[in-house]
Order: C-alpha cells, then structure tokens, then sequence
C-alpha cells in the first residue's frame, strides 16, 4: 500500500508542477510535457512492479499503436476550445 502512495505521490507532483510551469510559459509546459513523461513514468512503474521486460516492450508498442487517437486530439482540441 505504501508503494502504491508513493507512485502516487511522485506522479501527481510532476503533473502539478507541469502545470504550474505552463502558467508562467506555455511553451516550456508544452516542451516539458512533449517528453513522453506519462509513457516513461508507466514503463517504470511496470518494470518495478514485474520485473518483466516484455510486458515494458508490449506496453511500448500499444503507446505507439494508440497515439494516432492522442494526435488527433491535440489537433481537434485547439480548434473546438476557439469556436
């Protein structure tokens, strides 16, 4: 339970501290949040729950093969948010 608190934790304090960035500089909280720091954070999350590298590899491939929908969503956002 305390493993799962801390993951958490450290998980949510680097989404607020992005955020607070983006308040001062959108483009830094865009250049921060362009690294795939949620991608990262699962793959090492995973690997230290399951000391398993293909479910790391097979978790890569299904980013991958998903991220056509989340570039799409970034295209339709901006132009929904202005109408």
């Amino acid at each position: 339970m305390t493993y799962f608190f801390i993951k958490t934790v450290i998980t949510a304090l680097i989404i607020v501290i992005v955020s607070e960035i983006a308040k001062k500089s959108s483009f830094l909280g865009a250049l921060i949040i362009s690294i795939p720091l949620t991608s990262l954070l699962a793959f090492i999350w995973l690997y230290f729950d399951t000391r398993d590298y293909q479910k790391v590899i097979d978790l890569s491939y299904g980013t991958i093969l998903l991220s056509a929908p989340s570039f799409t969503f970034f295209i339709i956002l901006p132009i929904l948010l202005k109408m």
